[in-house]
C-alpha cells in the first residue's frame, strides 16, 4: 500500500475527474456466447474496459499478472531467477521515470478507460484474494499498468535480445528469421467473387501466457463496437474489426534499435567520451528480492546519452530505440478502435505510439491498405556506420533524435492489382510485381526487410491474380500446410533430396521417404517427420552462420541423427509427423501437423519421450468480408478455447475445429449476441 498512495495522489492531482469516477458494475454485462467468448456491454468505454478485465481475469488471471509484475519489482519474487532479469531490464530501461514524465501525453478519454480496467482488475484481485501470485501486486496504479505495456513492447522491439548478446560478450547473429511469424491479407472488393473487402487477421502467436491472444467483443454506447484479439492485460483490441474496418498485424524486422560501444576515460571508469568531453554515466542501484535467495541482491544500472546502458567484459555498450520514449501505444490501438473511416485510422496511426509491426487494413467502403509501421530513427547517413551492427557511441553523428514520420514508412493504398500481404517478410514484396515499392526509394539507414520467405512465396503461388478471388479460396490459402516450389529457409537442405539411398544402407529407408516427400505438412505425412526434426536440428547446429547450403556430410550427418532420435525414442523409423508432434492442452494431446514458416505453422518444444508438443502457432484466426451496407462477416478460431482454467467448459472446446481447420461465426450485433448468449451476468 505504501507504494500505491502516491501514484495515486499523483493521478488525482493530473485528473482529478477521472479518478475519482468509481465504475458501477451493475452497469456492466458480460455476455459469454457458446463458445464462452466474452461480449462487453456497457454505457461508457471505461465501463466496458472494467468489463473486459474482469472477463479476462475469470480466465486468465494468471498471465494478466505476470505482465504487471515488473511494474511491482516482483518478477525475481514470484519467477526467481528467471525473473530478475524481467526487473532488471525494467528499471535499466526507465519505464516507469518515461510514464511519469509522458503522462500528461495519455488523451483524457484514455485515462478514463485505463482508470476503469485498472478498477476491474483491482477489484477481481480483492474478490479472488487466494488466485494472486504476490501479496504486493494489488492494488495496480494506472502509471503501474502504462508503465509494464512501456516495457512489453520495448521488449517485443528486441531490447531483450541485445541485453542478452551485450551480457554475453555476443556477437551479432544472422536470426533464424522463419521460426516464427504472422499472415495477413486485405483484399479488394473488386478482386473477389462475392464483391465484399476481405480481411486476414493471422498472427501467430505462443499458445498459453501472456502474449497468447485472447478474443473478446467490446461496445458501449460512445462509438465503441469491436471484435478481435487483446494479450494479457490489454485494455482494448489491439487487432481485429468494428463495423466499419479492421485490421491485423505481423512483426516487421526493420531496424529500430541500435547499440553503442562507449569509449570509456583510462582514468574515470564512469566516464565517457562524447563529441570529444568527458561525460558522467548515470548510475543507479537497485535491489532484486530473488525467489529462494534470502539475501536481497543489489545490481547497478547505467545511463548514458543514448540510454539503458550495460557494461561486458569489453566496456560499456548502451541500446537505444522508440519502444522507451513513448507510452502512448495503448492510447492509440484505443483510437484504432474506435475508428470510423480510413482517414480517421490513419490520423491514430499518425500519432507513432506504436513503435513496431505490420499494419494491413480493410474497410467497408473498399479502401485497402498497408504500412510497414515503425519508430524509425533518422540516422547520420553521410558516415560509413554500419547501423545493423555496433556504432560508436562518442559522438553526436551517432545520437539520433528524431523519427520519420509515417509518410515516409514504406506504405500501399488501393493497388492496382487489388491485393496486399504481408508474411513478416519484405514491404516491398507486398502485392503484384508491377505494383510493388522500390527498396531504392527508402534509406538504406533504415534497415527494410528485402527478403521473401516460404509463406510469402506460397501465398503468391496460390493467388489468382489474373482471376477473382473466392471466399473458399481465400480461407484455404490461409490453412494450407504446403511449401512452395522453391525452398526460402534460412538454410538450404537441397543436398538432402540429392543422396543416394544405395550408398547408405543403414540411413535408405529415411533417405528413400524423404526424397519422395511431397513437402507437405499434414500429420499423417511420414516425409514431415523426417522434415521436423531435420529442422530442429540443422537450426541448433548452424544458429549464428551466414545462410548457406548444408554439406553432403551435414546432410548424411543430419540423417543419422534423425534415425538415432526415432530409434532411441521409438524404435523404429517409419512414424508421421502426428506420432512425433503432438497438440497438448492439460492432460490431453493430439496428433498435429504443421512446421515453421507454413502457411498454418507450428513450432514446437520438447514434450516426453521424444515427443514435441506445439508452444506456437496459428493463434487467433479471423476472417472478415466488409459489404458496403451491413455489418461485417466474421469467421474466428482461437487454438484451445477462451479459457486458460483447466476442467472449465471453454478449456478446449476448439481444439477439434482447429484441427479440422474449421471456424465459428461471430458478430458484432448486439441484438444477436443477446439471443444467442450462454450466460448473462455483471462483473460482481
Amino acid at each position: 500500500m505504501k507504494n500505491f498512495l502516491p501514484g495515486l495522489l499523483s493521478l488525482l492531482l493530473i485528473q482529478p475527474a477521472v479518478s475519482q469516477t468509481r465504475i458501477n458494475p451493475a452497469a456492466i454485462d458480460i455476455v459469454r456466447d457458446s463458445f464462452g467468448v466474452p461480449h462487453i456491454f456497457a454505457k461508457t468505454d471505461a465501463e466496458v474496459a472494467y468489463g473486459l478485465a474482469w472477463a479476462e481475469a475469470e480466465d486468465d488471471f494468471a498471465s494478466m499478472q505476470e505482465v504487471i509484475l515488473p511494474a511491482k519489482n516482483l518478477m525475481a519474487s514470484v519467477q526467481g531467477k528467471k525473473g530478475a532479469a524481467g526487473d532488471y531490464a525494467f528499471a535499466l530501461f526507465r519505464c516507469r521515470e518515461v510514464t511519469e514524465e509522458k503522462w500528461s501525453t495519455l488523451t483524457p478519454a484514455f485515462v478514463k478507460l485505463i482508470n476503469g480496467y485498472v478498477q476491474g482488475l483491482n477489484e477481481y484481485a480483492r474478490k479472488h484474494p487466494e488466485e494472486v501470485l504476490h501479496p504486493k501486486i494489488f492494488p495496480v496504479t494506472p502509471k503501474e499498468y502504462i508503465s509494464s505495456a512501456v516495457f512489453a513492447l520495448t521488449i517485443f522491439n528486441g531490447a531483450d535480445q541485445a541485453l542478452f548478446r551485450i551480457f554475453n560478450n555476443n556477437e551479432w547473429e544472422t536470426p533464424e528469421l522463419n521460426k516464427k511469424g504472422s499472415n495477413s491479407a486485405a483484399i479488394n472488393a473488386g478482386k473477389t467473387t462475392t464483391g465484399e473487402a476481405f480481411l486476414l487477421i493471422n498472427a501467430h502467436q505462443p499458445n498459453t501466457g501472456p502474449q497468447a491472444f485472447y478474443e473478446a467483443h467490446l461496445c458501449s454506447e460512445e462509438g465503441l463496437n469491436i471484435m478481435g484479439g487483446l494479450l494479457a492485460g490489454g485494455p482494448c483490441i489491439l487487432h481485429g474489426v468494428n463495423e466499419n474496418l479492421g485490421w491485423a498485424h505481423t512483426v516487421n524486422y526493420c531496424d529500430r534499435l541500435d547499440e553503442f560501444q562507449l569509449e570509456m576515460n583510462p582514468v574515470n571508469p564512469l566516464q565517457y567520451k562524447f563529441d570529444g568531453q568527458w561525460v558522467n554515466l548515470e548510475v543507479k542501484t537497485i535491489k532484486l528480492k530473488i525467489k529462494g535467495i534470502p539475501l536481497t541482491v543489489k545490481r547497478k544500472i547505467y545511463w548514458s546519452k543514448y540510454g539503458a546502458t550495460m557494461k561486458n567484459k569489453q566496456g560499456f555498450f548502451s541500446i537505444r530505440l522508440g519502444a522507451n520514449m513513448k507510452i502512448g501505444v495503448l492510447d492509440q490501438w484505443y483510437q484504432m478502435d474506435k475508428a470510423k473511416n480510413f482517414s480517421e485510422f490513419y490520423a491514430a496511426i499518425s500519432r507513432q505510439e506504436l513503435s513496431m509491426f505490420n499494419i494491413m487494413y480493410a474497410d467497408r467502403y473498399d479502401t485497402t491498405f498497408y504500412i510497414s509501421n515503425a519508430m524509425m530513427p533518422i540516422r547520420d547517413s553521410s558516415a560509413s556506420f554500419n547501423w545493423k551492427r555496433t556504432v560508436p557511441g562518442n559522438t553526436s553523428k551517432t545520437l539520433w533524435t528524431d523519427f520519420r514520420s509515417e509518410k515516409d514508412l514504406p506504405q500501399y493504398i488501393n493497388p492496382k492489382s487489388g491485393f496486399l500481404f504481408n508474411t513478416n517478410h519484405s514491404p516491398f514484396l507486398a502485392t503484384a510485381a508491377a505494383d510493388n515499392l522500390k527498396p531504392s526509394s527508402f534509406s538504406k539507414t533504415d534497415g527494410w526487410e528485402q527478403y521473401h520467405l516460404n509463406r510469402s512465396v506460397r501465398f503468391l503461388e496460390l493467388f489468382p491474380q489474373q482471376e477473382k478471388l473466392s471466399y473458399e479460396k481465400f480461407k484455404q490459402i490461409k490453412f494450407d500446410k504446403q511449401l512452395p516450389a522453391v525452398l526460402q529457409y534460412t538454410y538450404k537442405i537441397d543436398s538432402m533430396f540429392l543422396l543416394n539411398a544405395a550408398e547408405y544402407p543403414a540411413l535408405a529407408p529415411l533417405i528413400t521417404t524423404f526424397k519422395s516427400w511431397d513437402k507437405r505438412g499434414d500429420a499423417g505425412s511420414k516425409g514431415a517427420a523426417i522434415f521436423l526434426l531435420t529442422y530442429e536440428y540443422l537450426k541448433k547446429k548452424l544458429q549464428g552462420q551466414p545462410p548457406r547450403s548444408i554439406t553432403k556430410t551435414e546432410a548424411v550427418e543430419t540423417f543419422s541423427y534423425v534415425n538415432d532420435y526415432m530409434q532411441h525414442h521409438f524404435g523404429q523409423t517409419d512414424l508421421t509427423l502426428g506420432d512425433i508432434q503432438k497438440l497438448v492442452r492439460g492432460d490431453k494431446d493430439w496428433p498435429l501437423g504443421g512446421f515453421p514458416d507454413l502457411l498454418a505453422p507450428q513450432w514446437t518444444e520438447p514434450y516426453y519421450n521424444g515427443r514435441l508438443k506445439s508452444v506456437g502457432g496459428d493463434g487467433l484466426i479471423m476472417f472478415v468480408r466488409f459489404a458496403k451496407n451491413e455489418l461485417p462477416k466474421i469467421e474466428t478460431l482461437n487454438m484451445y478455447g477462451a479459457s486458460a482454467k483447466p476442467g472449465t467448459k471453454h478449456f478446449d472446446d476448439q481444439v477439434e475445429m482447429y484441427l479440422q481447420q474449421k471456424t465459428k461465426p461471430m458478430t458484432l450485433d448486439k441484438n444477436v449476441v443477446y439471443k444467442n448468449a450462454e450466460r448473462i451476468y455483471h462483473p460482481e
